[in-house]
């Protein structure tokens, strides 16, 4: 048997994330990934980012994450979401290089010098005086801490029509033996579903059907990527049609979601077409976009197309589209189960409550995306690691990040599907923009110590021609009536950024500091939306006066008469940290929130 102080399982985007962020902070480190292939892999859309997403890889990156960095280096194009719509929902969006990708993760592990990278699968954890005994078949290894980060590979079967594979996503092979283990330590299990479409042969499509869609290459995930030249490859779109959806619901008794062969619960906010066809039967197209899979790649990947039908009818679906007439498929569409674990049986750090030192992350919490496991397994590898330090964890609340509302939405709300994060799940969207994601965590990473010196110098450059933008810029009254002629006088850079016909980027041209368009544009949305922020801080205060209030571990709700039954069963179950968490419970009233408040206080008096 082996020592480490942290064993992390998996190497997905949440393995990668939580055993870099444990080997940084000094910890020494093992991940067992399965098979290395699986390192960094994209199964489903070879992307990084969409909406809300792309505040999650920039939170990830600001404290000192590597998923920016990695999809930066990676693109085929970019692109910014939202644009219409004011910079609170602004959301980057890459297409990435699959293999590159992959490639840039693999090398990025294989030289943090305080981590080990063994292709193994787990197969048992035992709980040990001092810390978990990790087994990979008749070889164990020991930790002080364990990270979960099993992905979709747990127990996981690929199904195509009526062909049903104990298998993983991409050809790889299944995490077959670890769920009995997880039950015996108590962990509450539960079966969901995904799904991807059909890679399609690229010179077998006719893009000269279809909408080209671009990149604006404006903008980078990493505050440390520069604005570099790199290779684009445009991405197309066309739509489905009714003969597409004639071919569906004929052949709707063959699908494996509709004749009981899948029993998971899948996404609701990315549905397989027959789900869409079904479901919106009034609709007459559904979009479709064509994607590469890499710089040159011979596969495309067909984006709204996600299908678990059999493969024939696959064919005729795929064939009946604008520009997929004489489609070759590379692979084919399927869907796939896996093993999870119900995330109220998690702390708000991510460790488990029933076993001490064993912490859980990415898609095996119930929840969707590369994104969301990225920034699970930050805060997972973190906690990790400070749990062998015998540190406080760090969890990060509703206001300071949208892993914040991600991870508190699992563990207080749970999840009854696989979650996605959207921007209108963070109440304080405003305050929690994609600009300032290191303005708001990029303190946090340094102090815990993820952030190193050249990204805290960076930063500080940043914020420091942030605050000269606030308190001094103007522009002179020739340049100012050069953006707007009717002024009668030098308007403050309040006044420009508040109006909506003038552009950022144009004030910035008239700008008499010497200071990054970067900054600029961060200190002239704060302007913007001044009032606004004022009422979130204002909201948020009255919030952390309940966050402020903490309940006792072991305090009884059931010795609440005056608490209904749902309530005292929610709570009990979930064991808030806080009134706070507790009045985010789902089936807990404000009336239950009153009720407790009365009885916190009458238990305080009675221990005086």
């Amino acid at each position: 048997m082996t020592d480490f102080d942290v064993i992390v399982i998996g190497g997905g985007h949440a393995g990668i994330e939580a055993a870099l962020g444990a080997a940084r902070l000094g910890k020494r480190t093992l991940m067992l990934c399965g098979d290395i292939g699986t390192v960094g892999n994209m199964p489903c859309n070879p992307s990084i980012g969409g909406t809300a997403k792309g505040h999650l890889v920039r939170e990830v990156d600001a404290l000192g994450g590597e998923m920016g960095i990695a999809a930066d280096k990676a693109l085929v194009q970019i692109k910014t979401l939202n644009f219409t719509k004011g910079p609170a929902v602004y959301s980057l969006r890459g297409q990435e290089d699959k293999k590159l990708y992959h490639e840039i993760m693999l090398s990025t592990l294989r030289a943090e010098k305080n981590l080990t990278l063994y292709d193994k699968f787990a197969t048992k954890i035992e709980e040990r005086r001092g810390g978990l005994e990790v087994f990979c078949g008749s070889e164990s290894y020991f930790a002080k801490a364990v990270v979960l980060a099993t992905g979709v590979y747990l127990n996981s079967s690929i199904i195509v029509g009526d062909k049903v594979k104990n298998e993983g996503p991409s050809g790889f092979s299944a995490a077959t033996e670890l769920t009995n283990s997880l039950l015996e330590l108590g962990l509450p299990m539960r079966r969901f579903k995904t799904g991807t479409p059909a890679r399609l042969y690229r010179d077998s499509i006719d893009y000269d059907k279809m909408e080209r869609q671009d990149g604006d290459g404006l903008d980078r995930f990493s505050f440390m990527s520069e604005r570099a030249t790199f290779v684009e490859e445009p991405c197309y779109m066309t739509y489905t049609n009714a003969l597409t959806h004639k071919i569906i619901m004929e052949n709707i008794d063959r699908s494996p979601l509709y004749n009981g062969t899948i029993t998971g619960v899948g996404p609701r906010y990315c549905p397989s077409i027959e789900t869409k066809v079904m479901r919106f039967q009034n609709k007459e197209r559904h979009q479709v976009f064509i994607e590469p899979e890499g710089i040159g790649s011979e596969e495309m990947y067909v984006q709204g197309m996600s299908t678990s039908m059999p493969e024939d009818v696959q064919e005729r679906m795929y064939r009946s589209i604008r520009g997929l007439e004489r489609c070759r498929f590379k692979k084919y569409g399927y869907a796939i189960e896996y093993d999870c674990i119900d995330p109220l049986a998690l702390k708000p750090s991510l460790e488990v409550k029933k076993v001490k030192g064993l912490f859980s992350a990415g898609q095996f919490n119930g929840s969707s995306g590369y994104e969301e496991a990225a920034a699970q397994g930050i805060i997972a590898g973190i906690n990790a690691a400070r749990y062998v330090d015998s540190l406080e964890p760090l969890i990060l609340s509703r206001d300071e990040a949208y892993i914040g509302v991600l991870i508190d939405d699992l563990v207080t709300k749970g999840t009854q599907e696989p979650y996605r994060m959207m921007t209108a799940r963070a109440e304080h969207r405003i305050m929690l923009r994609q600009d300032n994601a290191d303005v708001r965590l990029t303190p946090i990473g340094r102090k815990i110590g993820l952030v190193k010196d050249d990204r805290f110098f960076r930063f500080e450059k940043k914020r420091e021609e942030i605050e000269l933008v606030m308190r001094n810029a103007k522009l002179s009254m020739k340049d100012a009536r050069r953006l707007t002629p009717e002024l009668d006088r030098a308007p403050t850079l309040k006044e420009l950024c508040v109006r909506p016909e003038i552009k950022t980027k144009d004030i910035y041209a008239f700008l008499p500091l010497e200071v990054s368009e970067e900054a600029f544009c961060a200190a002239a949305i704060e302007l913007k939306y001044e009032g606004y922020l004022k009422k979130e801080q204002a909201a948020v205060a009255e919030q952390k006066r309940l966050e402020g209030k903490a309940i006792p571990a072991d305090f009884d709700y059931s010795a609440v008469h005056a608490l209904r039954l749902e309530a005292i069963e929610k709570l009990s179950t979930v064991r808030p940290l806080n009134l706070g968490q507790a009045s985010r419970i789902s089936g807990v009233s404000p009336a239950d929130i009153a009720v407790l408040i009365v009885a916190l206080r009458a238990r305080e008096k009675g221990s005086n």
